[in-house]
């Protein structure tokens, strides 16, 4: 099959150790940060949706929903201050990761968690507080600095505490947090509309600053990855006694050492983010460009950001629409919790085919059924249809939730080397950071324009990478994070890039 990957020997060993509670309740701690960022996400489509909300801060919207018969069914919501309230989580997101970038590298991973963690705390608290549209953003603002660097740093951790063979299961962790986080806000918004007043949006936004300060405490107590250590210069020894904590046994000599060599490759050149331009980096930077862009293209948004919007445009209650939209949170969780049993099991790649192709069958179905039986003056769709298109849309999440939400976190933590880990990351979060900048600012905008086609669009757009997956992503399933550049060299067309590097200085470009 094109993209494979034959392991033999050398690649594909395995260290000594297991997996202990102590790796687990430092995951789990570290996990807190995507049940942020997946609170962040839902709860925002919850209050958009929400009377007291939107008469405050958004009354002409308000004001069509309720009395305009002129505009069409799916531009009722179209309004850019609006989807400026979503989108301003990331823009202030893009910004913050490139600066937990060089907090990651020089201070370690466990330093930017807990700036993330501070960060989630004074924006949930200024974001339930605010008085005006500025102070609003503001509170937004935070909470996406706040994303910018858990995103950064926490995948990273996640990958560098686990044993190889259980990566895949561990680093799902991230998406399944996130999902939680969302499923979480999903009921909140639920419950809390039923609330009279601003008390109803200002409960959603407030009650995230329970796990914000359980995250951010919790944070100061987690030990720093024995790769950082290492990266940053500390004693040896401290990177031993925590790797030997961390793999429940003495016997980590095998693995510290790999550690300490690919700490000295990466000390080779301080520019990381011009290294990982050069040829040998190739198949790592396109895959750092091309994972979260595709993630992004999925149509994910539509439903992560506005799916309660989206179904009161069809014709469900305020009520019915969160409750739909819980429903569907609570299903993305679960289908989650099946990826990570699987991943490590069935592999990267197939999750990716099977789930794109769910994805799509999904999306072309949708579509067909609101362009035939939803038009833009007309009556609301019946509800016998709307809740024929409320099932496909469960169908679409369940495939993107075992494949592409957690596995386009999972594939670029493991696939760079140490020189290049740090600014490889940040590309990741970058490139998604800045397309769901775009399509969240634009996504009303396009349901209005483009009315049921929007799915048609995201569609083609699930095809095209599951096509691309299929030739050109190789299996990463169980390699060691210092021997990954293996698979690259074993790829029918990577190998072109990587295959024919030199040696330098008496070593293996790539490995460590």
């Amino acid at each position: 099959m094109a993209g494979g990957f034959v392991e033999t020997g050398e690649e594909n060993k395995q260290y000594n150790g297991r997996l202990t509670i102590f790796v687990a309740l430092s995951c789990i701690i570290a996990a807190f940060g995507g049940v942020l960022f997946g609170y962040d996400i839902g709860v925002s489509g919850g209050v958009t949706s929400m009377p007291p909300f939107l008469t405050k801060f958004f009354p002409d919207v308000f004001r069509r929903m309720k009395e305009d018969k002129n505009i069409s069914n799916y531009c009722k919501f179209d309004d850019q201050r609006l989807t400026l309230f979503t989108s301003s989580l990331y823009i202030a997101g893009l910004v913050a990761c490139w600066v937990a970038s060089w907090v990651t590298r020089v201070y370690g991973r466990k330093c930017s968690i807990l700036i993330g963690g501070a960060s989630f705390v004074i924006g949930t608290v200024l974001g339930a507080a605010a008085q005006n549209l500025a102070m609003l953003l503001i509170g937004r603002a935070l909470l996406g600095v706040g994303i910018g660097f858990t995103n950064q740093s926490v995948p990273l951790y996640l990958s560098e505490m686990a044993p190889a063979k259980y990566r895949g299961g561990i680093n799902n962790c991230f998406q399944l947090s996130t999902n939680l986080g969302v499923l979480f806000a999903s009921l909140i918004n639920f419950g809390s509309q039923k609330i009279f007043g601003t008390y109803s949006w200002r409960g959603s936004l407030g009650i995230a600053a329970f796990p914000a300060l359980i995250f951010t405490i919790g944070s100061i107590f987690l030990p720093d990855t024995p790769n950082s250590l290492i990266q940053r210069g500390k004693d040896i020894n401290d990177a031993k006694m925590v790797l030997q904590k961390v793999r429940g046994t003495v016997d980590v000599q095998e693995e510290l050492d790999d550690l300490i060599k690919a700490s000295s490759a990466s000390k080779t050149t301080s520019k990381s983010y011009f290294k990982i331009l050069e040829r040998r980096y190739r198949p790592q930077l396109v895959m750092a460009i091309a994972i979260p862009f595709f993630q992004q293209v999925t149509g994910i948004n539509v439903v992560a950001f506005y799916a309660p919007l989206l179904f009161i445009t069809i014709g469900l209650k305020t009520s019915a629409a969160l409750l739909s939209s819980a429903v569907i949170s609570g299903i993305a969780t679960i289908f989650t919790i099946i990826s990570m049993h699987i991943v490590d099991k069935f592999g990267r790649r197939k999750l990716f085919i099977l789930g794109g192709i769910q994805m799509f069958i999904s999306q072309m179905i949708i579509g067909g059924v609101m362009a035939n039986k939803f038009g833009d003056h007309t009556a609301l769709m019946t509800k016998s249809y709307a809740y024929f298109v409320l099932v496909f849309i469960c169908v679409y999440v369940c495939g993107y939730s075992w494949s592409w939400g957690p596995l386009a976190w999972l594939v670029p933590s493991e696939i760079f080397p140490l020189e290049i880990r740090s600014a490889g990351q940040t590309i990741v979060v970058s490139v998604g950071m800045f397309f769901t900048i775009i399509i969240a600012q634009a996504l009303l905008t396009m349901l209005c324009h483009l009315k049921a086609g929007i799915f048609f669009f995201f569609g083609g757009w699930v095809f095209v990478m599951t096509v691309f997956v299929y030739f050109f992503l190789p299996e990463t399933n169980g390699i060691p994070i210092e021997k990954m550049v293996k698979v690259w060299r074993e790829h029918w067309f990577w190998k072109r890039f990587v295959g024919d590097v030199e040696i330098e200085d008496g070593e293996e470009l790539g490995t460590p």
